[in-house]
């Protein structure tokens, strides 16, 4: 029972995360439904914004938005992989969580091809990729210095 436990502390957030990335590459997560938070926050804190600004500032955030929820993947994947109970997976975790970053990125683009006002892009599977390789690099250092 202790073991059960044990792979569901370690791998239950893995699958969670993943399973929320899935869902914020449907529709309600578009680029029209999150201008309907970030367009008034902005205007909140700064009154009198341009148009163009807000429509930069909504891009910015939105492309930080991959790179971090692909960060929080890294992080997931390589606490899971790297505690493992298999020495293959804890021997080669850094890589498998890169691959299996990469090609959750890819996977997601495409589920955005199915998705009404989602459209794909390479770029994002990119800055989705380089945000979970950040986190693989941050935990990797930090682990080899405990």
């Amino acid at each position: 029972m202790q073991r059960i436990a044990q792979r569901l502390s370690r791998y239950l957030p893995l699958i969670l995360w993943m399973a929320f990335i899935f869902w914020a590459s449907t529709s309600e997560l578009s680029g029209q439904n999150t201008s309907r938070i970030i367009r008034p926050l902005v205007l909140w804190l700064f009154p009198g914004t341009s148009e163009e600004k807000i429509q930069v500032i909504h891009y910015v955030v939105r492309k930080l938005g991959h790179f971090t929820e692909y960060a929080i993947l890294g992080f997931l994947a390589a606490r899971a992989f790297s505690t493992s109970s298999g020495a293959f997976l804890r021997r080669r975790w850094f890589i498998l969580a890169l691959l299996l970053i990469v090609v959750y990125a890819l996977l997601d683009e495409y589920h955005q091809t199915f998705e009404p006002n989602r459209r794909a892009s390479i770029y994002d599977s990119m800055i989705d990729s380089a945000g979970g390789l950040a986190a693989l690099l941050v935990y990797r250092r930090r682990s080899n210095r405990a």
